[in-house]
């Protein structure tokens, strides 16, 4: 009887991953159809990398909020380690017979483990911490990373690389030398590499860790934790290191969205826009609107809500107005009692719809 139970509840899990990954295969072949047909403005081709990276951002930190249950506000931190770890690694082999192909693969390995392993290290003494206090910790953390990159000088010649936090003339090159990192000027000329298939795959990626993670016993001792951190405790489970586990894979599917974001850009600069507190805030608000531990939520939000300000562009007097309406109805669909009410009972009456079908 509870082989069947569990075998029910596999298939169930397995089903609801697989909906999920067609939902972005489908999507995937109708943009490239209207791709072909010419059905899409520049504008939108544009976009369709950034909507990608956004989507691994909020599916990766639904994974610290959602599943761990701990808030986060350091996630942009993790993405800007990614993004200029990657874009340095690219920078210095741009230019040389080193394929290109493997190139952006190893740098997309460089990003994932620089991001992860700085989450390893900030998650051992920040983890001990809970709620605000962790959150406040993590903001830091983001903003401290983002102004050590401006702080930095790096370039390489003939004698290797060379390092200074003054300013490139201390960095004392040779004539054939060059500078990769220029302070807050950042780095110029890393390669275009990514491509909407591209971040489309690294987005099925990021989807299959996440939800095989949340579907295995190592995901169900993660949860135990956000539900109850001294019952977990007592029955044996290792805190700290499902919390380190869930933590730095978070931070390492950020340091991947990183790579996309500075391999799409021909110029990548640490601005508060790009990787200040307010992206951590923004990709936060992708998760709750989509729904904490919802992860095919998280991806629609993070679609709509990057979507709508450029499809309302045209309106200018009420462009905001729209976008803050649309938030506010978001939340009251995904959190209100009556509209989870009104949800539920529209599923249960589908669910009793199937039934008679399959017994006719």
């Amino acid at each position: 009887m509870k082989q069947k139970k569990l075998s029910k509840k596999l298939s169930k899990n397995v089903r609801s991953s697989l909906i999920t990954y067609g939902m972005v295969a489908v999507v995937y072949v109708i943009v490239q159809i209207l791709i072909g047909t010419g059905n899409i403005n520049n504008l939108l081709k544009g976009m369709l990398v950034p909507l990608c990276t956004y989507a691994i951002l909020a599916v990766s930190l639904n994974l610290t909020v959602g599943i761990l249950g701990e808030l986060s506000l350091g996630h942009a931190g993790f993405m800007c380690i990614g993004a200029f770890s990657s874009a340095f690694f690219s920078s210095c082999l741009k230019g040389t017979s080193f394929p290109a192909g493997l190139r952006f693969f190893l740098a997309i390995l460089i990003g994932a483990a620089c991001a992860g392993i700085f989450g390893i290290l900030i998650g051992i003494p920040v983890l001990r911490l809970k709620g605000d206090y962790l959150a406040i910790v993590t903001l830091a953390f983001g903003e401290i990373i983002k102004n050590l990159v401006n702080a930095m000088y790096v370039g390489v010649d003939e004698n290797g690389l060379h390092f200074s936090m003054k300013n490139a003339m201390e960095l004392h090159l040779s004539e054939n030398g060059r500078t990769i990192i220029n302070g807050a000027q950042g780095i110029t000329g890393t390669p275009k590499d990514a491509n909407f298939t591209i971040a489309t795959v690294l987005l099925l990626i990021t989807l299959f860790v996440v939800l095989n993670l949340i579907h295995s016993r190592d995901g169900r001792a993660i949860m135990s934790i956000r539900d109850n951190t001294i019952a977990a405790e007592s029955v044996g489970i290792n805190i700290t290191k499902y919390k380190i586990m869930a933590f730095s894979i978070s931070a390492a599917l950020a340091g991947v969205a990183g790579v996309l974001y500075a391999h799409n850009l021909s110029t990548l600069t640490a601005t508060s826009k790009n990787f200040g507190y307010n992206m951590s805030i923004l990709f936060l608000v992708f998760v709750v609107l989509g729904g904490i531990g919802n992860i095919r939520g998280s991806i629609i939000a993070a679609v709509i809500l990057t979507l709508l300000p450029e499809l309302l562009r045209g309106l200018n007097d009420y462009r905001m107005l729209i976008y803050s309406i649309v938030l506010i109805l978001m939340m009251l669909f995904n959190w209100a009692p009556k509209c989870i009410e009104w949800r539920e009972r529209l599923a249960y009456r589908i669910r009793g719809r199937r039934k008679e079908t399959k017994e006719v």
